[in-house]
């Protein structure tokens, strides 16, 4: 069964271009110019991963791609003309999973499509294998659901930040560097990461956990080492 893959982008040729080189690689692919009929597309069609530009003449890829978080976990990589680094960072905290910044080539695109579903397939295999609930001190993970709650209250987190919080609470009590949740959540992906990314991820995890920086309740940085929960 073909996966399928969403293209948002109002530039014509590089959407046309990206829709040929991802059905050369054998997947089905939903491709629109704006952002109202893109959003049409995912309120009504199971997709297994979206490319969303963030300038759009309507609806913007970060509108996209918040109200794809309301309900679907799957992949996000969004396309942006901007090397800023808050641009990225805006993305990352709305859900994003990966940016690319234009012009690039495409082949690193379809090399990141295939990295993004891999780890996507990868994790919902994994977890038919593992415990099914992590509990520590009132939070509640879900595995085969994708669930989290903290004390009792549902938290929306994002594939990113659910993979992150599992991997603290199975390693709890244990430090647990960033390179460490690079190579378990995104694999032996060849391209590089910004280092400011596992970073947002962590802040955002505690602003939607109300955790504190300064006196931490769950995620505690261990300057220079990494991260960890405490048991």
């Amino acid at each position: 069964m073909k996966e399928k893959i969403l293209i948002i982008d109002d530039e014509r040729e590089i959407a046309d271009l990206i829709e040929l080189y991802l059905q050369n690689e054998n997947y089905e692919v939903f491709k629109y110019y704006n952002g109202t009929d893109g959003l049409n597309c995912i309120q009504n069609t199971i997709l297994d991963l979206a490319i969303l530009d963030i300038m759009l003449p309507d609806i913007n890829g970060f509108q996209l791609c918040q109200k794809i978080r309301e309900n679907y976990h799957y992949p996000v990589i969004m396309l942006t003309a901007k090397s800023e680094e808050i641009d990225k960072i805006t993305g990352l905290t709305l859900g994003a999973d990966d940016y690319i910044t234009k012009p690039f080539l495409p082949l690193e695109l379809v090399a990141r499509v295939k990295a993004q579903l891999r780890r996507y397939k990868r994790y919902n295999q994994d977890t038919s294998q593992e415990n099914d609930i992590l509990v520590h001190s009132g939070l509640v993970l879900n595995i085969k659901s994708h669930q989290c709650t903290l004390n009792e209250q549902p938290l929306s987190l994002t594939p990113i930040e659910f993979s992150i919080l599992r991997i603290l609470c199975e390693q709890k009590g244990n430090v647990v560097s960033s390179e460490e949740l690079f190579q378990q959540i995104w694999g032996d992906e060849y391209f590089n990461k910004n280092n400011n990314t596992i970073t947002v991820h962590i802040r955002h995890l505690r602003e939607k956990m109300g955790d504190s920086f300064e006196d931490p309740k769950y995620i505690k940085t261990v300057w220079g080492c990494g991260y960890k929960i405490e048991k």
